[in-house]
């Protein structure tokens, strides 16, 4: 089954699995053993994906603004999962029969509403809001984390396991929001993480998983220098030269491509480092999570309603003026709590309301949708919204 999303936001990558999925079936005669009216259902479930996959980023920047857009992606996402629900069952060839449920219908039915909403095709989505991780943290921002700090510490600083050329790696998963980055520049900043390896290294992966581009820019993490290399098999031998002879930790942030076969080509160079080298990574995925590792996944799980108090009046700064207006600090509270634990969107909270003490405000915001805020508001939006 393709990976379940948050909150229905980002689906382009669901279509895309689905239509993988259908595609694998499609291709197997066996599957469908000749069956005319099945063979029909899938190719209008292919059409249906075709013609929807092209409208996609720009519906799911415009759900921000526009209520039934957003409607409409979570009935497209309702009619993805019945759809992926009958390829799961084809697959395994649990029972043709089970074409009979006809998910196309549905399908077809959310994607004509398109045409009415404006949507265009190849509109691509801001994503400027969305700043690539660094190693750099500020150690003073961060609360709530201490014991899964010490839980990755352990994981990361303990070679008692790891036989000669064996690599670990460590996944670190959790919804968006929740702070895995967070918690990977804590780990990769720590003083005897530093005093434990030869060499680290923090690379941003995100959704496109290039693994020219991603082997590259872990050469330039590792050298501090430019790569001008661009044959992989090159850029390859390269860094398992560069890898051969020490011990490493390498951050892989943000990844989200499920494709093993990616994820082994990219371990190649990997494979023969020193003992006690370890590989970090940050998902929303467990399949990935479960995909890579060699120790349990550690998941995260969301702050304590104090904890995300203490994000989100440090970027408000609260302390300064909830002196003055106390009232501030419950409407703020109440804000808090339905930041479900979250600190990213604890985070863009604070910040929307940095150095406003009108209490009005503060209300209006507290009772608002969060897509009812002004133009000049909705940058924060995203970071909310992927929180949910």
């Amino acid at each position: 089954m393709a990976a379940k999303l948050y909150g229905g936001a980002y689906l382009s990558p669901f279509v895309d699995a689905v239509l993988d999925n259908l595609s694998s079936i499609l291709e197997d005669d066996s599957v469908l053993n000749g069956n005319d009216s099945a063979l029909e259902l899938l190719e209008r479930l292919q059409n249906c994906l075709c013609d929807v996959g092209p409208v996609l980023d720009h519906a799911e920047l415009k759900q921000f603004t526009d209520k039934k857009v957003k409607k409409w992606l979570a009935d497209l996402q309702d009619a993805l999962y019945m759809a992926d629900d009958l390829l799961d069952e084809l697959s395994t060839k649990a029972a043709i029969a089970a074409t009979r449920r006809d998910p196309a219908g549905k399908l077809e039915s959310v994607v004509r509403r398109k045409r009415y909403l404006g949507l265009e095709k190849s509109a691509k989505v801001d994503m400027s809001w969305r700043i690539p991780s660094t190693s750099l943290v500020e150690p003073s921002e961060i609360c709530g984390r201490k014991e899964d700090k010490e839980a990755i510490l352990k994981l990361l600083l303990d070679d008692d396991d790891a036989a000669d050329g064996d690599l670990s790696v460590i996944p670190i998963v959790g919804m968006g929001g929740i702070g895995k980055t967070t918690l990977a520049q804590m780990v990769y900043y720590d003083d005897k993480v530093k005093e434990n390896f030869d060499f680290r290294g923090l690379v941003c992966v995100s959704a496109e998983f290039d693994v020219v581009k991603v082997t590259k820019t872990i050469i330039e993490a590792i050298t501090s220098n430019s790569c001008n290399l661009t044959d992989l098999n090159l850029l390859q031998l390269d860094l398992k030269e560069k890898l051969s002879r020490q011990k490493f930790f390498i951050v892989l942030d943000d990844v989200w491509n499920e494709n093993y076969e990616d994820w082994t080509k990219l371990l190649k160079p990997f494979q023969k480092g020193v003992k006690g080298s370890k590989i970090l990574i940050t998902t929303r995925s467990k399949k990935v999570a479960y995909m890579v590792q060699t120790v349990l996944p550690h998941e995260l799980t969301p702050l304590s309603n104090e904890d995300c108090w203490l994000v989100f009046s440090k970027h408000a700064r609260l302390s300064t003026v909830s002196v003055e207006n106390p009232t501030l600090e419950r409407i703020g509270r109440d804000m808090v709590k339905r930041c479900d634990g979250l600190p990213l969107a604890a985070q863009a909270l604070g910040g929307l309301l940095r150095g406003n003490s009108d209490v009005k405000y503060w209300n209006q915001l507290m009772k608002s949708e969060i897509w009812e805020l002004s133009d000049v508001e909705i940058n924060v939006v995203p970071a909310l919204r992927i929180s949910y």
